[in-house]
């Protein structure tokens, strides 16, 4: 049985307002960092969270911009970019998880997609301590930069084979990176893996990277 929770989680003068859903028993937690121009109600996201839970891991799905914040974004696309103030959000959600009753004992990882990737590992790099491990679907992880060598949570990046020039930069990054980092290539998926069959692979292999390194031992 999964046990969700709306949730309202403070950032410097703002409420970021998340859905936090747990098994009965959760062995982790993974926090959702959205991609451009998406929120916590993504659909993809929100199937690939339906996964993590039916093996056993909790879930907060997130907006990391305020309603007014997303509208002006909407208008100028400024905000998704802008990968440090998203990761400082990360950061904060992450440290307020470790504080909420219902979450302090348990190990977090970050799913990360499109510029969330970026926003993911940027924040895995700021907090190596509290991250147990990111996965980035279809992510940008070039976009954290000079974070990238700082990052010692194991890494799984996920794109699609049609994705080619995401792909590339996904393999730079890994090229960057010191902590444990394995790329998979989704046969046939594009960049938004709506190809059918393609995002099951994705959340398949999410999960198991979430139990093998975001579970209580």
């Amino acid at each position: 049985m999964v046990i969700p929770l709306a949730v309202r989680v403070p950032v410097d003068d703002r409420w970021l307002e998340g859905d936090l859903r747990l098994p009965g028993t959760p062995a982790g937690l993974v926090l959702f960092a959205h991609g451009s121009g998406s929120s916590r109600h993504s659909p993809r996201n929100a199937y690939v969270a339906r996964v993590l839970e039916e093996h056993g891991l909790g879930t907060l799905l997130i907006d990391l911009l305020t309603p007014h914040e997303e509208a002006v974004d909407q208008q100028t696309g400024h905000l998704r970019f802008d990968i440090p103030m998203l990761a400082a959000r990360l950061v904060s959600i992450v440290e307020w998880a470790r504080g909420f009753h219902d979450t302090a004992a348990l190990p977090i990882g970050l799913f990360g997609a499109s510029t969330g990737g970026g926003a993911a590992l940027m924040a895995a790099a700021a907090r190596p301590a509290l991250i147990s491990a990111v996965v980035s679907r279809g992510g940008r992880p070039d976009l954290a930069g000079e974070a990238l060598p700082k990052v010692q949570a194991p890494t799984l990046l996920i794109v699609g084979s049609r994705d080619t020039p995401v792909i590339e930069m996904n393999r730079d990054a890994m090229a960057r990176m010191t902590a444990p980092v394995s790329l998979e290539i989704v046969p046939g998926a594009t960049h938004l893996f709506e190809e059918k069959g393609t995002l099951e692979v994705v959340a398949e292999k999410a999960a198991d990277w979430f139990v093998r390194h975001v579970t209580i031992r």
